[in-house]
């Protein structure tokens, strides 16, 4: 296994550098506090990749204080998913973990949106099913551990937030993963949706994917919200995907979120299950990170 390298971060960003030194111990355990980043490379599944991740720890955090993940959009730029948060952070008392999918390492839809749950996402076959422990969701419990296990923190679950191409990874996260670390997840502003249709096959729906229809009930009763600005209505976006199979969703990311929910409540009375997900509408809002990931914590905190 290889050790953690800790990267100090030295550059000014926009108009102040928020973070701190960290301590590090010894060559394997390190204490973490304040507002900074490490370098993640603690799952073996990541081979020669690493995970940068930001984080921030409020002042007067305990042992007790709730851990939130935050997913960057395809930006990735998890500095500033981080820093749109630091306040309500410091004024609620949550920790931020904020973990950067960089281009590099993760390149393209593939490796990120679709969570390289297959080679070719929109292209997929048996033959190209990943591992589940080499899926790019599949390295968020680790980090949740090793921050545990860095902070002395005693939570066993965290919550997770996701925004537009984060959004995406943090739906199919739900779907795929069903982690019993993670508590409650909000996808926020996605592009599109794999709906739980199980007549359109992956990437659009989970016909033929790694989904067990068994676990249906599981998945509908995990606490799940969908929040969308209401003016996030655009059907000409930017790096808004369309085509004919998608569009069937509707032709924007407003329509494509109800579309989305609506689907999943009604095949939660299908099978006769109970349904745990939300659906939240922030007015006066377009696609924007800042005010949609601050209505997030108010949801969750």
């Amino acid at each position: 296994m290889k050790k953690l390298t800790i990267l100090i971060i030295f550059s000014i960003l926009f108009s102040c550098d928020k973070n701190e030194e960290l301590i590090i111990t010894n060559n394997s355990n390190i204490i973490l506090s304040g507002t900074n980043s490490f370098i993640f490379d603690q799952y073996s599944n990541l081979g020669n990749k690493t995970v940068e991740v930001f984080y921030h720890i409020p002042p007067q955090s305990s042992i007790n204080t709730p851990i939130l993940f935050i997913v960057h959009g395809a930006d990735r730029n998890a500095l500033q998913a981080r820093d749109v948060l630091i306040n309500e952070a410091n004024e609620k008392d949550f920790i931020i973990i904020s973990p950067e999918f960089n281009v590099v390492h993760f390149t393209g839809g593939d490796a990120f949106n679709l969570a390289n749950i297959y080679v070719d996402g929109d292209n997929p076959t048996p033959q190209t099913l990943n591992n589940k422990e080499d899926w790019t969701t599949s390295i968020i419990d680790p980090i949740f551990d090793l921050f545990r296990s860095s902070t002395g923190n005693t939570n066993l679950n965290y919550d997770l937030i996701g925004f537009s191409a984060g959004g995406q990874f943090a739906h199919r996260f739900l779907i795929f993963n069903q982690s019993e670390k993670c508590n409650r997840i909000i996808a926020i502003s996605s592009g599109w949706y794999t709906t739980l249709d199980q007549n359109i096959s992956f990437p659009y729906g989970v016909k033929d994917s790694p989904l067990d229809n068994n676990s249906l009930p599981n998945l509908l009763s995990k606490e799940l919200t969908i929040l969308i600005g209401e003016n996030d209505n655009d059907s000409n976006a930017s790096g808004l995907r369309r085509n004919s199979i998608v569009d069937l969703q509707g032709i924007n990311r407003f329509t494509r979120a109800n579309y989305f929910y609506n689907l999943a409540e009604n095949k939660s009375l299908e099978i006769g299950c109970s349904f745990n997900w939300n659906f939240s509408t922030l007015q006066n809002v377009g696609h924007q990170l800042s005010p949609l990931a601050i209505y997030a914590t108010e949801i969750l905190y």
